[in-house]
């Protein structure tokens, strides 16, 4: 076995590693005052079937996490193959992340991407402290699951699609 290497100093290169993994991307938006909030996160866990939690890795840094917290409740959607400039829109800086972008509410206030392949009703359960993230975790309770839609995966810093065996 070849030796392992010492943990870089530099982000660049810890982030290139973590690509290594492929990962879903979710959206996680809700309404705020009338209008859409949301934020793209490639860091979706499932957690617990009981209760039925997820769980979500926010920046430090985000300014669209702490209005999202402040809602009673949000929605998250598993992106599907074929959104990924809903994704790049949603992961902007821009003024209007929503700008071209189909998406509903519910009477929860949680928002919802039109064509994602699983939609989820969530609140605030718990938060943690995880380095330059917080560790969110969301308590599920809604769902709708369009499991025959391909998902949208994020590798390598690419978007790829899962080959058919």
């Amino acid at each position: 076995m070849s030796p392992l290497h010492a943990t870089p100093a530099d982000p660049a290169l810890l982030r290139q590693a973590f690509g290594c993994f492929p990962s879903g991307v979710t959206a996680v938006c809700a309404l705020d005052s009338g209008s859409p909030v949301g934020m793209a996160a490639s860091t979706f866990t499932p957690v617990s079937l009981s209760p039925a939690l997820i769980s979500v890795c926010m920046q430090d840094t985000s300014t669209t996490w702490p209005r999202l917290r402040q809602r009673s409740r949000v929605g998250v959607s598993v992106l599907a193959e074929g959104q990924d400039e809903i994704c790049r829109s949603l992961a902007g800086t821009g003024a209007d992340r929503f700008a071209g972008v189909d998406w509903d509410a519910d009477e929860d206030g949680g928002v919802y991407i039109h064509g994602a392949s699983l939609r989820l009703n969530c609140s605030l359960y718990a938060e943690l402290p995880g380095g330059d993230h917080t560790i969110v975790l969301l308590e599920i309770h809604g769902l709708r699951a369009e499991p025959d839609r391909e998902p949208l995966v994020f590798h390598n810093s690419r978007f790829r699609r899962l080959a058919v065996s």
